[in-house]
Parts: structure tokens; sequence; C-alpha cells
């Protein structure tokens, strides 16, 4: 069954009721690899130690996810070929450690490139503090849906992603912490997928071993653009955008370039230093200057 437009269009997205924690809070931080190099460095210990803790404004995007309701077969979408292509995250006010959130959803648009090329799937994710009903954060998900061109969409007006600057070098480059078992730890978050912990799964996949979350280290550069760019403020983020470009393995080198654009923007790309492969391109970084 082809992917049915309409009916996707005027899905009904129930909002979804999220509680989280302390625990929670620390727990997203060690799944990016904070504390992992110093662990008693105080620009870590914010994130992981009780006394004096903050929230990665990143975090937002583990909380109040929506059901894995694409999967449903009156959609028709071919799931198991969907990929994340693309994250974005504006950041409204600062996330509390700990609360009740609500995750309100809206599907946007789909794009059809063609039977042998796929469609692209816009979706929109806003996150309410529940105690006061303050918009935290908005998030959108753009989703690769491989099996689902030729459908009779349009094919043309997708937002188009800022390139990195081809005409220069890298202001900055930053090494990001990646350790082996950054996947296990990170799961811890929400995203079971067994595909970054099942070496089987990973090798029906095509791939020799589990593969780290993508949203694992785009929280990664997330934490290092804010040390780069913001003081180490995390209130200070306001955007951070990316996509997805190629897999990476937990415990490999990564490290970010970053360019300086206009005062509280910056452009940004991730690369698997040691293949020299660019995981991230298309980075923006938006932040109170």
């Amino acid at each position: 069954m082809p992917l049915d437009y309409a009916k996707l269009k005027s899905m009904r997205i129930e909002p979804v009721r999220h509680t989280y924690t302390r625990r929670d809070t620390m727990l997203y931080a060690l799944g990016l690899g904070v504390g992992a190099d110093d662990p008693t460095a105080a620009s870590d210990l914010k994130y992981i130690y009780e006394k004096s803790l903050v929230a990665l404004p990143m975090q937002a995007v583990t909380l109040a996810a929506a059901p894995l309701l694409l999967a449903e077969p009156e959609f028709g979408i071919n799931y198991k070929l969907l990929l994340h292509a693309e994250q974005s995250l504006l950041v409204h006010k600062p996330l509390p450690v700990e609360g009740t959130v609500i995750g309100e959803f809206s599907v946007d648009e789909i794009y059809d490139k063609g039977a042998s090329k796929g469609a692209i799937l816009y979706m929109t994710r806003k996150l309410v503090d529940a105690s006061n009903g303050d918009l935290l954060a908005t998030m959108s998900v753009v989703s690769f849906l491989r099996g689902d061109g030729g459908f009779g969409g349009k094919s043309e007006g997708a937002p188009k992603p800022r390139p990195v600057p081809a005409d220069r070098a890298a202001d900055h480059s930053v090494a990001l912490a990646n350790p082996r078992n950054q996947a296990l730890i990170y799961r811890l978050s929400g995203d079971y997928n067994p595909l970054h912990i099942d070496p089987e799964i990973a090798a029906i996949a095509g791939f020799n071993r589990p593969i780290l979350h993508g949203l694992c280290h785009y929280g990664m550069a997330g934490r290092a653009l804010i040390a780069a760019l913001c003081d180490d403020d995390p209130s200070r983020l306001q955007r951070l955008d990316t996509r997805f470009t190629s897999p990476v393995y937990p415990g490999e080198p990564l490290h970010v370039e970053l360019w300086n654009i206009a005062a509280g923007d910056a452009s940004f790309r991730v690369v698997a230093s040691e293949r020299n492969v660019v995981v991230q391109d298309f980075g923006r970084c938006e932040y109170r200057a």
C-alpha cells in the first residue's frame, strides 16, 4: 500500500505527558560522555551532580516523544526503511532539571522525491511545561522515507538547511568524548532500538557492530558548542540544527568543526576523525551572544 498523504496530514496525535527526575537529567548527561575525561571538572559536575544541577537543553529531544504511530499499517509507510535525517531544536526557556512536560505534535508536510528516491516527512514537537503552560522548546524532525516515494505528492518547496562555509577552513575544532560504552548509557534515556546494543541486529542492518544513536552524537555536539560558544552557559543556547550524514560507532574519535558566521550565529559539522567522514553536516547553532 502506498503512503497515504491525506491520512498522514490529518493524523491526530494525542499529547504525551512525561514526568522526569533529576536522575534522568544526570543520566542524559552521562549518556553524552559528560565526565568521561575528568569526572571532577566543575564544568561537567554541574550536569551530573545534584549539588548544583542544571539541564542540558538538548535533553528536550528525549522528553515526551511520540509513540511509533508512523509504523501503523494504515499510513502506508515502510517503517523499516525510515531514517532520521535532520533534527532541529529551538529553545524558548531553560529546561527544568525535573518536572512534567507535555509533548504536542503535528505533521507539517511530506515531499515526494520520486518512486526511486523516497519521500521526506517533516514533523514538529512542542514541549510545554505542565506546571505553568510555558513553551520550553520546539523541535523539528525530518525523516527520510526511503521506500515511500512515488505517492503523487509535491516534490518542491522543502526547507533547505544552510551549508557550512566552503570557502574557508573552520575557525575552531573541538574533540568529543565518545567512550566505547556510550550507546549503552545513552539508550537508558529512552531509545531502546536494538540496533545500538545488539550485534546480531546490527549485522542484519549491515554494520559490523552496533552504532551510536544519532541523537546521542547530536547532544555531544551541542555540549561542545555550549562550551565553545556560550562560555559553558547552557541557558544561552537558542537553536541547534543538524543533518545526519553517516553512522557513528561508539568509541571512535570525533570532533566538531565550527565556523563563526555572525554574533550569536555559527555553523558546524561533526567528523569521525580517523575515518575522515562527515557524520553531521549543515549544522547551525544560534546563541545569546
